[in-house]
């Protein structure tokens, strides 16, 4: 059984996503209704209901959860080993190398199949 917090919590969620979606749809209508206005305003505007948006939605379960996983997705790209500059341009020549031979392969076969079928057709 949840924790009676975490359970308003949840109950809440689904206000909290209304709002979102509300914010969303003010943003995108409002900015096609002040179309005539300075886009620096504009962008301002989007801007700042963007975060409000944000950080409601940081507010319900699903979005404490995204946060966390970013969190831990950020942390394991730290991990990663990522190739030099070498390895990179010896592994794009490889794949360049494999691409022309097997695209002359291809051409020789086709070549061969359509020269057999033009003796057996005609």
């Amino acid at each position: 059984m949840m924790p009676k917090a975490e359970a308003s919590d949840t109950r809440f969620d689904l206000l909290k996503w209304l709002v979102v979606v509300a914010l969303v749809v003010v943003g995108v209508v409002g900015n096609q209704y002040y179309s005539a206005s300075p886009v620096l305003y504009r962008v301002l505007a989007l801007i700042v209901l963007a975060a409000v948006a944000a950080y409601v939605a940081l507010q319900t379960a699903k979005g404490k959860s995204f946060f966390v996983l970013a969190k831990e997705a950020r942390t394991e790209i730290r991990k990663v080993v990522w190739p030099t500059r070498q390895e990179t341009a010896q592994t794009t020549m490889i794949v360049v190398a494999v691409v022309l031979v097997m695209a002359l392969l291809l051409w020789g076969l086709d070549s061969l199949l359509g020269w057999l079928v033009s003796l057996i057709v005609g």
